[in-house]
């Protein structure tokens, strides 16, 4: 019979956190099952930005805890490399928004995150060029920035192969099995499973997974996009990563001369099936005209490529991470809400512990229950600065 100790359903960069996590804490039969090639789904389209600022102490503290991981990557993971750089991080905010944007940076300084208060002005210095309209003052995260994705991720599953983890591509899983009231394994396209515990990590692909077992999360696929504009001329200092709360786009750079640009936009309820994975004219439009409203050079930018990819909301736009009280040896991480990328280390190596140790050590987890929707307390920020949606990388 085919076993193991662990499945894990999804090969993006939560499913290979994990099973390195699991693998490094001594789980000798971990299998990964991803349904088409690694990095598919959001992983593989991401932006990767990494920074820490958030709207609540609890996804800041997941992004620290990440942080020590692209940092130190060749100690911490020990095989491949993250390729991420350490350009700096903004959070631009509107005036009205200042004291949103002073409780959280404090919030943020009492978890041990490098983060200050940096004046409008102060901004025209950091970035020459911008432009300053409608803007208080700004977070500002000298540490950090963004990394490659896909080199993120190919560096968890070789760390895990290395220690002893099977990875199986083009592989689907049809069902998860449930015996005696707990998870038994799960049914493949290559036959099934058995095993005692199944990680969900599957991305836009989750609510046909657990709508068997009478779970329904009010998941909701999206599509969304990036555009990528080569640096106009005269336009040579390369900038940090950037969110500008007061329009709802982030921006990074991209490779030596370019800059990718996201909107806070998305198509809801895509066919996870049928994506279209090019960018649409109009986003490319949009991406230009919102980008040349902080930097007026880009007005004239040239248009250097783009991309879709699905992310899945959750219906108050945060992660579920959690074991399923109703089901036993099911673990999960759903609805990423375009927004995990950067926090994939710390949530893979808690889901480990939970696995292996009966509970995560690094950090309490229970503001991420799945069971908040049913008691009727939906995740809210108070500190928020006004825009909902994620986007696919930021």
């Amino acid at each position: 019979m085919d076993t193991a100790e662990v499945v894990i359903v999804g090969g993006g960069v939560i499913g290979a956190s994990t099973a390195f996590h699991l693998a490094k804490a001594g789980v000798r039969r971990v299998t990964l099952v991803e349904r088409r090639q690694l990095g598919a789904g959001a992983s593989g389209k991401s932006g990767a930005v990494v920074r820490m600022h958030y709207t609540n102490p609890h996804e800041s503290r997941l992004a620290h805890e990440s942080l020590r991981y692209f940092q130190n990557w060749p100690d911490a993971v020990g095989a491949g490399a993250c390729g991420f750089e350490a350009c700096g991080f903004v959070e631009m905010v509107a005036p009205e928004h200042e004291g949103q944007l002073r409780a959280n940076v404090a919030a943020q300084q009492a978890i041990g995150i490098r983060t200050s208060i940096i004046a409008a002005r102060d901004l025209a210095e950091l970035v020459p060029g911008l432009r300053l309209d409608g803007l208080g003052p700004a977070a500002y995260e000298p540490d950090s920035g963004f990394a490659d994705p896909n080199a993120t991720l190919f560096g968890f599953i070789a760390a895990a192969r290395a220690l002893g983890v099977e990875v199986r591509t083009q592989v689907e899983v049809a069902a998860i099995r449930v015996s005696g009231g707990r998870v038994a394994g799960v049914d493949t396209s290559q036959g099934p499973i058995d095993a005692p515990r199944v990680v969900l990590a599957p991305g836009a692909w989750a609510a046909r997974l657990i709508a068997p077992l009478g779970l329904d999360f009010g998941l909701v696929p999206h599509r969304v996009q990036v555009a990528i504009f080569r640096w106009p001329l005269g336009f040579s200092r390369r900038h940090p990563v950037m969110i500008d709360a007061t329009q709802g786009f982030w921006f990074r750079p991209e490779g030596a001369a370019a800059t990718l640009v996201g909107l806070e936009t998305g198509i809801e309820g895509t066919d996870v099936d049928g994506l279209d994975e090019g960018v649409d004219t109009d986003y490319v439009a949009d991406g230009r005209r919102r980008l040349a409203t902080r930097l007026p050079a880009f007005a004239a930018a040239t248009m250097r490529g783009g991309w879709a990819g699905l992310i899945t909301l959750s219906p108050d736009e945060r992660p579920i991470i959690d074991q399923i009280p109703s089901v036993p040896g099911l673990y999960c991480m759903l609805g990423d809400s375009g927004t995990s990328f950067k926090t994939a280390p710390a949530i893979g190596r808690c889901l480990a512990e939970w696995i292996t140790s009966g509970r995560p050590q690094l950090m309490d987890l229970t503001p991420f229950r799945s069971t908040r929707f049913a008691e009727g307390r939906p995740w809210h920020d108070e500190t928020g600065y006004g825009w909902q949606h994620r986007t696919v990388s930021r």
